[in-house]
This record gives C-alpha cells, structure tokens and sequence, in this order.
C-alpha cells in the first residue's frame, strides 16, 4: 500500500509562484502531477519516471518544472508565473512497481487575477 501527500498549495497572485510537495510513504515507480479545475475534468500537469525523464502538458511548459528526490521519496512541482487558468487542486499520482495507480487527496491553488 502506498500513501501520498501533498502540500503547498495556498493563495497566490497571477505571475507569483509556488512550490507543491507530495511525499510517498512505500515503493513507487513514475510519479506525476494532475489537476482538476472547477467543473472540468481532471487533467496531466507533468510526470517524472524513477529516472527522471520528465513529461508536461502544452499549457505548463516553460512555466512548471517537476523534480523528485529519491532518496526522501518526495516529488515537487515548482510554479512559476501562475495564471488564473492553472487553478485548482493539484493531485499527486504515483505508480507502484506492480503499475497498481495511486492518489493523494490533492492540494488547492487559487490563483488571482
């Protein structure tokens, strides 16, 4: 079983930044960082395999950059010129070894304009 938890989300003004945390307690594979706004679906923010190649969405590049450190099993999100758009709560999401898939319970940003 693994667990994860977020944190770092908090009130921020458009073009301020933040850096969101997740932490995973157990043994886990790819990890990455979704979002949901409000009433919209859920979507891929970036992803870090165990080696650290690094995925992201169109809407983040350039502004977001995800890293992880291994040896504390933690994995971040540093935001950078935030927009009103990117609010919402940020969900880690991690992979075990088995692929069996994994949420924590989410952090939220507001962004203002």
């Amino acid at each position: 079983q693994v667990q994860l938890v977020e944190s770092g989300g908090g009130l921020v003004q458009a073009g301020g930044s933040l850096r969101l945390s997740c932490a995973a307690f157990g043994r886990i594979n790819t990890m990455g960082w979704y979002r949901q706004a409000p009433g919209k679906q859920r979507e891929l923010v970036a992803t870090i395999t165990i080696v650290g190649s690094t995925d992201y969405a169109d809407s983040v590049k350039g502004r977001f950059t995800i890293s992880r450190d291994n040896a504390k099993n933690t994995m971040y999100l540093q935001t950078n010129s935030l927009k009103p758009e990117d609010t919402g709560v940020y969900y880690c999401r991690a992979w075990a070894w088995d692929n069996t898939v994994y949420w924590g319970k989410g952090t939220l940003v507001t962004v203002s304009s």
